[in-house]
């Protein structure tokens, strides 16, 4: 398949995504507290660092010790558990939707709670890959950063469905883990087509809703600009997340043999080839 066809058909997929979006605005609601949390996370980690030296920037450490190892891994704990919980209720309100139902976001919530002790286990394991890599990045210097690079690449990919497995397959994070390499050594594709898609109209949305909002608000003043323009970028930021998720739900129940009304089940079979055609692992 070309590169041109690909990207066609991603167009058409990330389309369909932002349809169920449309037809399901309360879904928005996952990445607004997601993304709401985070900035609660990241404030809280600011002040922790910083509040004790009176907020001086200048007075902060350059090298790592034991103490900063472990403040990364309890901050990228916290931060995969947001993310993990709030996109896991998001699939499963799409999936409530898929079957003909009406998704509502406290179904998502519950779900995700019933769910909490593997979300947690896997936030911790994926804590510790990404403080691993963050070792290497820090102690090899530039083939550490290459090194760190390239296996970050290659554990987003192989971790695509983890979540979607998680919720629906009963396993426990390494073994979910397997499942999800497995899914993709069977029916490896390219997803560039959709990733790309979701890129562009985010960054297209970035600067249709961003650029206006900050010239309306420098009517008023510099901050009401930036306040407003804030606001456009994280609401589009918000709808871009919520239908990437969606767009990993509708692909994991079609491999599972779920044919779906709001997408093109032929486009989504071009997503995921079988391993012959096109091999990576």
């Amino acid at each position: 398949m070309g590169f041109f066809t690909r990207l066609s058909n991603g167009w058409k997929l990330s389309m369909s995504s932002f349809s169920v979006i449309k037809k399901n605005k309360q879904l928005l609601l996952f990445p607004v507290f997601s993304g709401a949390a985070l900035l609660v996370l990241f404030a809280s980690f600011l002040a922790i660092l910083f509040a004790p030296n009176g907020w001086n920037f200048g007075e902060t450490k350059d090298s790592a010790d034991v103490v900063t190892y472990i403040g990364i891994f309890v901050f990228y704990l916290i931060n995969y558990f947001i993310v993990i919980f709030f996109n896991m209720g998001l699939i499963h309100c799409a999936r409530i939707y898929f079957e003909g139902g009406e998704p509502r976001v406290a179904d998502g919530l519950k779900f995700s709670m019933s769910r909490i002790g593997d979300i947690l286990a896997w936030s911790a394991m994926a804590a510790t890959v990404g403080l691993l890599l963050r070792m290497l990045e820090e102690n090899l210097g530039k083939v550490g950063q290459i090194i760190s690079a390239l296996l970050g690449v290659a554990w987003s990919i192989t971790t695509f469905f983890v979540v979607p497995v998680l919720a629906y397959e009963n396993l426990t994070p390494i073994a979910a883990y397997k499942r999800s390499v497995q899914m993709m050594r069977e029916k490896w594709g390219e997803s560039l087509g959709a990733s790309f898609s979701f890129g562009i109209v985010q960054f297209l949305g970035i600067l249709i809703v961003g650029i206006p909002l900050f010239f309306i608000g420098s009517l008023i003043g510099l901050i009401p600009a930036i306040v407003l323009a804030v606001i456009g970028v994280l609401t589009v930021i918000a709808v871009t997340s919520a239908a990437q998720t969606i767009f990993i739900s509708a692909v994991y129940h079609h491999i599972n043999d779920r044919q779906l009304e709001d997408f093109d089940n032929d486009t989504l079979d071009s997503v995921f080839v079988h391993k012959e055609k096109k091999g990576l692992f």
